[in-house]
Parts: structure tokens; sequence; C-alpha cells
């Protein structure tokens, strides 16, 4: 799998304009949902290199991420007479980026596809490293393919877009590519204002809200923090980038990339069961989990652990659960495409930066870790 283009835009028209000319094409199309076609559509509407675009709008939410939303697209695109010489583009978060890209690879064989995140968690972690997909049996991500985007467009414009919650959700992703890379990066993430960002009032749904607003500074005052965390997203998508040009497919250390998702796809999977949960609190949540792993089992720093646990709990909160869900969470662990025969594995960490892939805990040893995530 080659170096994927990830474009890092001051002007969105002018490198849209450049990715599209880029892919010799009969037509363009574009998938986006009900939210992203409301307040990020809207943005780019005018855009010369759009013109005559046919536009495809599914349903918001993770809930919707499964086989019957792939079809739907597969349908549309096939309607209005998409071609294997085709492009798409898919505007949106995670969920858009993850199933549009597997529609577009999958149509005819693999019709071309640029993404344009327009969530913090999709910037960092969903339109990065080739993964699409969708949600299958209960289980996420369980159907996908490997298939990289001609271009990956990141622009800050959609940041304002996002309520506090969305914010918090990419974060997550992020403070795990810290924890993975360096303490200076582990360190700058965990005295960062989070609060700063995004608003947690008048949000039409979990997704995305228009109230917010970031005015920018003069030269001689501090950058804004929407600035800051602009330069902080390059930094963390620089990490994913490269982990996933040294492993593409996952067979060595892109497994490092999987720190907090073995218990945080359980999460997610039983809160899917239940309320479903924002994809990087269910990360955040499943940090904890697997930084107190690695503090018994590959010899973590406990204040370094209680610090990052400290700052999940304060802006994260916690799912409730009780001993009781233990085996179901234990189960959906099982079902994780890491594992091999029936043992649960897991990435930990000896300290920040120092990566423990294929390693393992008993049952019994994961429910102290469930105990501490409830009570610690």
């Amino acid at each position: 799998m080659e170096k994927q283009k990830i474009i890092l835009s001051d002007n969105l028209e002018k490198r849209l304009t450049e990715a599209i000319n880029e892919v010799e094409h009969d037509h363009l199309y574009m998938l986006c949902d009900t939210l992203t076609r409301r307040y990020c559509w809207e943005k780019i509407r005018t855009f010369n290199c759009l013109k005559g675009i046919t536009r495809f709008t599914i349903e918001v939410g993770d809930i919707h991420k499964n086989l019957k939303s792939v079809t739907w697209v597969w349908d549309k695109l096939q309607e209005y007479g998409a071609t294997r010489h085709s492009l798409m583009i898919n505007l949106g978060g995670g969920m858009v980026t993850d199933l549009g890209g597997f529609a577009a690879s999958t149509f005819k064989r693999g019709i071309p596809f640029i993404n344009i995140p327009t969530t913090l968690l999709a910037m960092v972690d969903a339109s990065v490293g080739g993964k699409t997909g969708f949600n299958y049996g209960g289980l996420k991500n369980e159907i996908g393919v490997f298939s990289n985007a001609r271009s990956v467009i990141l622009d800050t414009i959609f940041l304002r877009t996002l309520d506090r919650e969305n914010i918090y959700s990419g974060y997550a992703e992020m403070l795990k590519h810290a924890l993975i890379n360096n303490e200076q990066m582990w360190a700058q993430l965990l005295n960062f204002d989070l609060a700063s960002l995004g608003n947690s009032e008048n949000s039409e749904y979990s997704e995305y809200s228009e109230s917010s607003d970031y005015s920018e500074y003069s030269e001689n005052s501090a950058p804004s923090p929407l600035k800051l965390l602009s330069a902080m997203l390059a930094d963390s998508v620089a990490v994913k980038q490269r982990i996933v040009l040294e492993d593409p497919t996952e067979q060595g250390i892109r497994k490092a990339l999987n720190l907090g998702h073995t218990a945080g796809h359980a999460f997610e999977s039983l809160a899917l069961e239940r309320k479903p949960v924002l994809h990087g609190y269910a990360v955040a949540w499943g940090l904890i989990v697997e930084l107190y792993l690695s503090c018994i089992k590959t010899g973590f720093p406990t204040d370094k652990m209680r610090q990052t646990v400290s700052f999940i709990r304060e802006h994260y909160g916690r799912m409730a659960i009780s001993c009781d869900d233990y085996p179901r969470l234990i189960e959906l662990m099982h079902h994780d495409k890491k594992n091999v025969g029936n043992t649960i594995n897991f990435t930990l960490l000896g300290n920040i930066g120092d990566i423990r892939i294929n390693q393992h805990a008993t049952e019994e040893v994961i429910k102290e870790a469930f105990d501490f995530y409830r009570e610690g």
C-alpha cells in the first residue's frame, strides 16, 4: 500500500480542485449524512470544482453504519450511472468515510474516492490508514477492506461546526497517539485546555453545532485554542501515518494503534445494545482498562497511568457497568479481529512510547481491570 496523500488544507476550494483534477473521471459523486449535508455541504456547495456533482445522503449515526446503508449507496451509484471511471467524495465523519470508502472500493471492483473528514475523530483516525468497512452482527467494523483514498483533505473549517462531545471524541484518539509516541506529546495533550473547545449547548445531535465560534487573535497574542488544536492534530496524524506506512495491513507494529481499542470496542458494542456512545469516549474508557493492564503486566509507570486516568475521568466520565456486565464485555472482546485462537489480544505499554503488541491477560485479570475502571 502506497503512502496516503494527506493534505493539510489552508484553502479548501483550491486543495479540493487539485485533488479532483489528479484523478481522471467521468462524473463526480458525493456521500454525506443528514447533518454534514446541512452544516458542511453548505460551506462548499459553491465551489466550481463541484458543479454538476451527484450527491447522496444517508442517515447520521453509527447505528446506520451497516450493510443496509452500503447496499443503498451501491443502488444509488448504479441508479445514477456510475462507472468504474467515476470519482466519489466522502464528506463526513468516520462513519461516512468508512462506509463510503468501502462502498466505493467494492463498486465495480473499485472506484477512486477522496475523503474530506469533518469531525476531529475522522481527521485524526478514521480517514487515515486505508481502513474501510461497516458494523455487522452487532460488532464494530466487522466487515471491511484496506483501501486508500486518493487524497484525504484535512481542513479545520469543519471543526468550527463541532459540539464539545465530538471534539472530545476525536481528542481521545489523539491521546492514544501521544501514548504510543513520546512523553512530550502526551504532556502537551494532558495540559491543553480541552474545555475551551466546542459547545455543549444548542446541539441538534451529538454530532454538529452551528453555534461554535472561534475568534482569531492578533499576531501579538497567544494562538487561539483552535489553532493550537490544529497544530496538535497535524502531529497526531503524522504519528498514525508513520505507523501505517511501516505496517499497512496490521501484521505487526500497526497493532500499536489498537491501544485502548480491545476494551474500547467492547464498551462501544455493549453501548450499541443500550444507548450508543461516540467512538472516542469508548476508546478513552478502554484506555483506562488497558493502562491498568499495562501497569500490572508490562510495568507501565503507575503515576503516568493515574495522571492519564484522571484526565479521562474528568473529561469523559465513565460508562455505567456492573460486574454482571463483565461476561458480556469479555465475550465481545473475544470477537476482536486482533485475536489469535481463543486468546484475547491487547496492545499494552511498558512506558510512554514503549509499545508491547500481542499481549494477553486471563479473564480474572481482565475483570480486575474492569473493577479498577468502575472504582479506581
